[in-house]
């Protein structure tokens, strides 16, 4: 007796369906998936099943992996939770590691906008040989618009191996033009230090990676030798890092007592503390709208000790404490894990640092007007 051609496939699909679910109820037991739904986990299975049988084309099965779980990352709605390929994951450690191939260039984004725009280029870099400008409007990388990425992705996506190039979209007051760029060794020193005006000391933090601790140890100890009368930080710009780097060079200025503390989804709480008996310098920090992560443990440590005034403009409101789990064959999941305080309790997620001093900075003015108003602000705490 011949089958009707109809039943036939409705069987196969119901034996292939089954077939299935037996193998997932046999995985979900192995490894212990008790505390997952079966029914969504079997619902995953059977539909990676049902694509790689009936799909029209030949599908990459580890594309379609790592398309499920970006996805299930992306549903999060949380902009510093991301699934780092095997390109992005080997790009994030030559990052904080302090080499990595680029361009160049220092940007700024606006969230609300998703704009990104460069601020500064590095001398003898891509960027500079290039002609690219401050102000300039990166609009695409490679084809793909910059709306399509959070700044960790756009920065991410812009450095990549040495002597590989990459196209950028540019805009600015001549029009869009496309600019190829060939990434060359960016060796990132994240620390810089000098003595400005009245024998004030001056350190700049770029960013916190693995070596920054060390790097503001030594530039902090350079300018107590030259008989500082006070010390001006500047975290403006500056995207965070590695909090453990951010946490040593706080006990070094945060007087003794809480430097900040997290607080897990258990409610689990870590708390780190300063155990430094006195301040030794009157203090004041810049911040600005792209000040984030990192930067505002500090800042908000200082901030609520009094250790310091902080001078500039909001911060970017980045409340959140981020953990790089590597998983299988080079790749990665960045997953938020815990929300931080600082000193007095403050959650600044979504709010930002609000500076003791506002002052917006003049772009169009010969001077740096927010590092000028810094100057008068710790001469006054210097007079007192």
């Amino acid at each position: 007796m011949k089958l009707n051609k109809k039943i036939l496939a409705a069987i196969i699909i119901v034996v292939f369906i089954v077939s299935s679910l037996l193998t997932i109820t046999g995985l979900y037991f192995l490894f212990g998936f008790n505390k997952y739904k079966f029914t969504d986990t079997a619902r995953f299975f059977t539909a990676l099943r049902l694509v790689q049988t009936y799909y029209v084309k030949d599908v990459n099965e580890g594309k379609l992996i790592d398309g499920a779980i970006n996805g299930m990352v992306n549903s999060l709605d949380d902009p510093h939770s991301i699934y780092l390929d095997q390109k992005l994951y080997k790009r994030l450690l030559e990052q904080t590691e302090g080499s990595f191939g680029g361009i160049g260039v220092v940007m700024q984004y606006n969230k609300e906008n998703k704009t990104v725009n460069i601020i500064s280029v590095l001398k003898d870099t891509p960027g500079a040989k290039s002609g690219l400008k401050p102000g300039d409007q990166i609009t695409a990388i490679d084809g793909a618009s910059t709306n399509n990425y959070s700044f960790e992705q756009i920065a991410s996506h812009i450095r990549g191996p040495i002597g590989s190039k990459v196209t950028l979209t540019i805009k600015n007051n001549s029009g869009s033009n496309n600019v190829e760029l060939t990434r060359a060794t960016i060796k990132t020193a994240t620390v810089s230090h000098e003595v400005l005006k009245d024998n004030i000391g001056y350190i700049r933090i770029g960013m916190f990676s693995e070596n920054t601790g060390k790097e503001f140890t030594d530039a902090y100890n350079d300018l107590q030798k030259k008989n500082i009368k006070g010390l001006i930080i500047d975290l403006r710009s500056n995207p965070g890092g590695i909090l453990t780097s951010c946490v040593e060079i706080a006990k070094q200025l945060v007087p003794k007592g809480v430097i900040v503390s997290t607080v897990d989804r258990n409610n689990n709480k870590e708390v780190f503390k300063s155990d430094l008996a006195q301040e030794k310098y009157p203090i004041v920090v810049l911040i600005n709208k792209n000040s984030a992560s990192a930067s505002e443990i500090l800042s908000g440590a200082l901030q609520d000790t009094k250790a310091a005034t902080l001078v500039g403009t909001q911060s970017y409101g980045k409340g959140s404490v981020q953990q790089i789990i590597p998983l299988d064959d080079g790749r990665a999941l960045k997953i938020t894990i815990a929300k931080y305080y600082t000193p007095s309790g403050r959650s600044i997620d979504g709010i930002g640092i609000t500076p003791d001093v506002p002052v917006e900075l003049n772009l169009n003015g010969q001077t740096d007007n927010q590092l000028e108003t810094a100057i008068d602000t710790l001469n006054k705490k210097i007079n007192k």
